[in-house]
Parts: structure tokens; C-alpha cells; sequence
């Protein structure tokens, strides 16, 4: 997906109103322009009348006239990260957890640089973003400046577009366009990069101008003949399953879709971009499923002879080996990018339309059915395959705390009714296994890139968006140094954020990988200091770094907590401090994701148990533990 096909669609279609287009009618008052202003200001201004309220930035001296102008707006509140990459993934946090654009500045060279990270994971997992970059003067484009990139070139293929502003004038235009495109059709990040000379320059502005925007046009929209169609095929289905992914919560139709489910009895699995968006505790329902997913989700989905595909692309570690993907079934695919439809998987029939307006269609088909089908002998079927290997998962019993013992805590603490961010790692998969997601924008996780890191800078935004909410970042060791600085973003911004902090000293999924593909070679993912004398529950002095000591250093509250008995109260204290708070929790470093579909695998192949993880050398013998073939049914 180029930045061209993801902005632009065909011809514009002027006897259609673009509902994502500001078209300015007789009963408008055009307001009086103010006689002149630094183009640093105009940007301000037309922020403020985007409705940002906040904007994630780190100065520079090619942003230096945008700050200067931000002290100077009474709307905006600007968020200092101590990293580039934290303010984009605080900017990430915000959007994805109220579906407004996130917005973040940086300067030229090694600051737009630092956010390309932050760019692409927000194009993975479709996230309205503005990122804003200072730019050398144009005169010293091209010349090998002092902290000179092309910023433009570098993101054409991560973002929905890219401006490089050539003229102020043009800056109320573009920042319209930006917003427009950040959030119309499929969501993603734009990038306007300004030069030194386009924010100092003085001029008129005109706030009216109209974007230009002919190549994109209103939402596809699912037609009567692919309502009828749809309906025709569920009719003729005897193991229907919904296949939800993030679409359907970016297009707000979680209760659309919950309803159409249950009027016809069909059971739901999403991604986990899609957690939430029905009741995963309803029986007919299969939680998420993939490479980790839940065991009746994956098995569902293989056995069923029609999978309904909504606001979803097929994600490599959602299908394994795609020739072995839902093999029995027709498959409908309905979304809104017409890039996705037959690119990872060939499927019957394609919609490309938005989720949310499709489902009211289905809906209102579903309600007029004379007759309901009957799906009573599949829900029995999904029942047993429950049974096999229930949900929650089941937990080992061991000595000391286990990961997953940590964060069904928290669950049971919390009641589910805290926002949750997590880095990247086992931690990032035990998390949705252990602690169920029954609302949209409850879990937000870097998914489509898997970005180690992203889970402290991502609760601050999620925090600044939401203050009344609790917000608790679940991190791994691993993922959490990537950026451990934002801390101090915490503290100086009075963003009372929560990290249960996961520590085995290790890598752990890279590690997993090494035991159960890899014959349990060590290739550099031990992350204490000795790996003959390792820290942990049972050796609490060889644990490093420290993380009580580095918490105190930023003045944050913490604890350690590596016995059973003393979790709950701990996890407790945490959720009561209303300052930023790192509870430590030492856990075993032997323990597996599972259930597991290795890479390239089918679900055929699923590793669901294995009594010999936590034993390296044997742990090769998990790969032998797959599910019998089911039988043709």
C-alpha cells in the first residue's frame, strides 16, 4: 500500500457530498481575516480549529518557531517526551483510545528520523496521526544541511500521505487535507513537514481555504445485491463464524456487530486489534484467536464452511499457512480498503465498503428474516471444543509468581474496568489470555509492527486522553528500557500512569522461539548480568538493573513483589496511588506462550500444552505435541 493508494481514490464525484470534506454553505459566515501572521501561528490556529487540544512534541531548531508559537495558544496543551519516539507513541495512545487524531511534533534530520518508528507502527494498525516535522530552510534542501533529511521521501511508504509544505500560504489548506485524510476511509498517519522559512513567514492567512482534495470520495458503501448475497450465503452455512478485526471499532460498529451476532446465533472471533468489540464471555463466542489465540477460536475458524470477514486483512500470524487457512470455508471479506481484498487470502466474495454502515445494512436484513437459521448443532460443537481447552486459560501451579498469574491479578483487582497498554513480548500475549477485554479501546498494543517499547509512552497518551481513567502499562524488562526515559515525561506532566512490570530477565517470546524452534540455543536474549548466575524469584540479589532504584530516580512511587502470598496487596497499592507508580514483579523465566501455531504452521499444528517448557533441553518434544486432524465434518 503506496501513500498515493492509501490517500487517493478515483475521480471525485461532485454530485456527492464527501462527509469527511468541510463544504462551506450560504448559511456560513465567512470570518474576518486577521491582517498578518508568522506562519508558526497560522499552524497553531488551524490546529485549534481541528479541536486539538494536545500536541506531543520535542523542540529543535527547526521547530523552535512552532514552540514559540504553542506558548502563545490558550487551547493546546504541548506534552514534552524525552524521546521523539515516545512523544509519536503518546500521540499513538491517544488516538487509539478515543479514535480523535493523535498529533506530534519533531524537528528536521535525527528528530523526524527518531519518529519514522512511530509513523510506520501507526500505518500498520491504522491510527489517525499528524506528525509534524521542522525542515531546514528551502534553500538548504537538497544541499546536505545541518540536520537535513528528506522526510518527505523517507515516509511515502508508511504514511496515508506526505506534504512538504513549499508555500505558507498553503498551510490552512494542507492542515484541513491532513486531518481529512488522517481520519477519512481506512485511518492512518499524514506527515506535513515545514520548512524554517514557511514558519517565519509573515503573511494573511485564509482560514477558509477549501481543501483540495478531488481523488478521495465518500466511503464505499455495501450495495443491496451484497447485503442479499451475504444473507444468501449465511442461509446456506452450517458453521458460520465472524472474523472481526479493528475495523469494526475504528468505524464504531461494536454494537452493530454484537446485535447481528446474536439475532442469528453466529459466534464471533476477532484479532486482537478487534478485542472488545462484543462480549467475549458470551457462550456462542470465541474470544480472539491466531498464533496465540484461544484454542476453540482457532478451531472454529478451520472447521467452519463460512468465514464473514469484517473490517479485517489477514494477517499473516491471524492465517499461519495461508493454503491451510480456514480450508472448508467460503470467505466474505468486507472492508474498506480495497488494497486488502485478495491480497493475503483469495476469497469468494469481496465488499469493499465501511463496516459500520455495512453492518446497519446487515442488521436490518438479519431483523427481517422470516426465518432465523439454525446453528444450534455448531454452538454444541463450539462448546466442546471449549471444553477441551477452556477459557481463561488454564495456569500452571508453580512456586513462585508466573507472569500470567500477575496479570489474572490485576484483572481480578481491577474488575476489567482499567485501560491497558503493553510493550512488546510474552507479556504483550498474556496479557489479552489472562485479563478479558469486553470494550472497545480497552487494549492498546503496537500490533501490526510489534514495536518493543511502546507501551509506557502509549499509556501517558492514553492517560492525557482519558485522565479519569485508570490506566495501567503491563511491560516486560525487555520492552520497557527501549523507553524507560518517559518517566520522566510522567512525573513533569503530572500524568499519574501505572507499569506492573514483568521482569524475567530475558527476551522472553525471543527465547520461547529458541526453546521450542531452535533447540534451546542462548543467542544474546539473557538480559541479566551473569547468565550462570541469573536473577530471579529464587536470586533477587543478581536481578538487574534495579528497577525500584531507577523509579525512585524519577521520582515515581514503587515496590518489588516476587512472593504469591504478598501479589494482591501490591497490585492493590498500585491501582490506589494517584502518582506515577512501577510495581515490580519478579516472575519465572522458563515459562511458554501458549496455546502456539509456529510460524508457517497450520492450526492443525497448534501446540496447546506442554508439560516440559520450563525444561530447555526437552522442550524441542513440544513441537511433536500437535492436535489431531479433525475430522471432516
Amino acid at each position: 500500500m503506496g501513500a498515493i493508494a492509501r490517500a487517493a481514490g478515483g475521480p471525485s464525484d461532485k454530485n456527492k457530498l464527501n462527509p469527511y470534506m468541510k463544504i462551506k454553505t450560504k448559511t456560513q459566515k465567512k470570518t474576518v481575516q486577521p491582517a498578518c501572521m508568522k506562519g508558526a501561528d497560522v499552524v497553531v490556529r488551524c490546529l485549534e480549529n481541528e479541536g486539538v487540544d494536545t500536541v506531543f512534541a520535542y523542540p529543535g531548531g527547526s521547530s523552535i518557531d512552532l514552540h514559540n508559537a504553542f506558548t502563545r495558544s490558550k487551547k493546546i496543551r504541548v506534552i514534552l517526551p524525552r524521546h521523539e519516539q515516545g512523544g509519536g507513541f503518546m500521540a499513538h495512545g491517544y488516538a487509539r483510545s478515543t479514535g480523535k487524531v493523535g498529533v506530534c511534533m519533531v524537528t528536521s534530520g535525527p528528530g523526524a528520523m527518531n519518529l519514522l518508528t512511530t509513523i510506520s507502527d501507526a500505518f500498520m494498525d491504522s491510527v489517525p496521526m499528524v506528525a509534524i516535522t521542522g525542515q531546514v530552510f528551502q534553500s538548504l534542501i537538497g544541499k546536505s544541511a545541518f540536520q537535513e533529511t528528506d522526510v518527505f521521501g523517507m515516509t511515502l511508504p508508511i504514511v496515508k500521505h506526505s506534504y512538504l509544505v513549499l508555500n505558507a500560504e498553503d498551510l490552512p489548506r494542507i492542515i484541513k487535507e491532513a486531518f481529512i485524510i488522517a481520519k477519512g476511509g481506512r485511518p492512518g498517519p499524514v506527515v506535513i513537514d515545514i520548512p524554517k522559512d514557511v514558519q517565519q513567514k509573515v503573511f494573511s492567512p485564509d482560514f477558509e481555504a477549501e481543501p483540495d482534495l478531488p481523488g478521495i470520495r465518500p466511503p464505499a458503501e455495501a450495495s443491496v445485491a451484497d447485503i442479499a448475497k451475504i444473507m444468501s450465503m449465511i442461509r446456506a452455512a452450517k458453521r458460520p463464524v465472524i472474523y472481526a478485526g479493528g475495523g469494526i471499532i475504528s468505524s464504531g460498529a461494536s454494537k452493530k456487530l454484537d446485535e447481528f451476532s446474536k439475532i442469528l446465533n453466529i459466534p464471533v472471533a476477532t484479532t486482537l486489534m478487534g478485542l472488545g468489540c462484543v462480549d467475549p464471555m458470551e457462550p456462542k463466542n470465541l474470544y480472539w484467536f491466531g498464533m496465540h489465540g484461544t484454542y476453540a477460536g482457532n478451531m472454529a475458524v478451520f472447521e467452519s464452511d463460512l468465514l464473514i470477514a469484517l473490517g479485517t486483512r489477514f494477517d499473516d500470524r491471524i492465517t499461519g499457512a495461508v493454503s491451510k487457512f480456514a480450508p472448508e470455508a467460503k470467505i466474505i471479506h468486507l472492508d474498506i480498503d480495497l488494497s486488502e481484498h485478495n491480497k493475503n487470502v483469495k476469497v469468494d466474495f469481496s465488499v469493499c465498503a465501511e463496516a459500520g454502515g455495512a453492518l446497519s445494512k446487515l442488521l436490518a436484513a438479519a431483523k427481517s428474516e422470516a426465518k432465523k437459521p439454525d446453528f444450534s448443532k455448531w454452538i454444541a460443537r463450539i462448546g466442546e471444543l471449549k471444553k477441551l481447552h477452556p477459557y481463561p486459560f488454564a495456569r500452571r501451579e508453580r512456586k513462585n509468581i508466573t507472569a500470567q498469574d500477575a496479570i489474572a491479578e490485576l484483572y481480578k483487582i481491577s474488575r476489567g474496568e482499567i485501560l491497558v497498554t503493553t510493550g512488546v513480548g510474552q507479556h504483550q500475549m498474556w496479557t489479552p489470555q489472562n485479563f478479558i477485554f469486553s470494550k472497545p479501546r480497552q487494549f492498546i498494543s503496537s500490533l501490526g509492527a510489534g514495536t518493543m517499547g511502546f507501551g509506557l509512552p502509549a499509556a501517558i497518551g492514553v492517560k492525557v486522553a482519558n485522565p479519569k481513567a485508570s490506566v495501567v502499562n503491563i511491560e516486560g524488562d525487555g520492552s520497557f528500557q527501549m523507553n524507560i526515559q518517559e518517566m520522566a515525561t510522567a512525573v513533569a506532566e503530572k500524568v499519574p500512569v501505572k507499569t506492573m512490570l514483568l521482569n524475567n530477565q530475558f527476551l522472553g517470546m525471543v527465547m520461547q522461539w529458541e526453546d521450542m524452534l531452535y533447540g534451546g540455543t542462548r543467542g544474546n536474549t539473557v538480559l541479566s548480568l551473569d547468565p550462570e548466575n541469573m536473577g530471579g524469584p529464587e536470586n533477587l540479589d543478581a536481578i538487574y538493573p534495579d528497577y525500584c532504584k531507577i523509579a525512585d530516580g524519577y521520582s515515581w512511587e514503587s515496590a518489588r513483589v516476587w512472593k504469591k502470598s504478598d501479589l494482591p496487596a501490591a497490585i492493590e497499592k498500585m491501582l490506589k496511588s494517584e502518582k506515577p507508580y512501577l510495581l515490580e514483579v519478579v516472575v519465572e523465566h522458563d515459562e511458554h506462550v501458549l496455546p502456539f501455531i509456529p510460524p508457517g504452521k497450520s492450526t492443525e499444528e497448534i501446540i496447546v500444552e506442554c508439560s516440559n517448557c520450563p525444561n530447555v533441553p526437552t522442550c524441542e518434544i513440544a513441537k511433536k505435541q500437535i492436535c489431531p486432524k479433525q475430522k471432516k465434518r
